[in-house]
């Protein structure tokens, strides 16, 4: 198994304000603010990065935070997930960056992206 947590996200209606404000709270940086669609945070001494999501709207009854996850092969892990009990929810790309939405057995969202390196 090489799955290994790479990213809290958090669903929010400013990405930029509330990744800032987190950024601030933990000593760290915007590591990435992607049109402030999607910000990535970065904080000295953490080993997982703060991911904030801009949406519409909060979907009412869908998690607001969810697990980012790498793998070095997406299809195989994905596999791997769905025979565990896993769902395959959607498959998304944005630019060159591509990921896959799964729901565990309690239909909680997480995400599978390839590693980076």
């Amino acid at each position: 198994m090489t799955l290994n947590l790479a990213m809290i996200t958090v669903d929010t209606t400013d990405a930029l304000a509330l990744g800032g404000w987190w950024a601030e709270q933990l000593g760290g940086e915007i590591e990435a603010d992607n049109d402030g669609s999607f910000v990535v945070v970065a904080a000295p001494g953490n080993p997982s990065r703060l991911g904030f999501q801009k949406v519409e709207r909060p979907t009412p009854g869908q998690n607001k935070l969810h697990l980012d996850l790498v793998a070095d092969d997406v299809d195989a892990e994905v596999a791997r997930l769905e025979a565990a009990g896993a769902e395959k929810v959607d498959t998304h790309t944005m630019g060159d960056f591509g990921w896959v939405t799964m729901a565990d057995p309690d239909g909680n969202y997480f995400d599978v992206a390839r590693s980076e390196g």
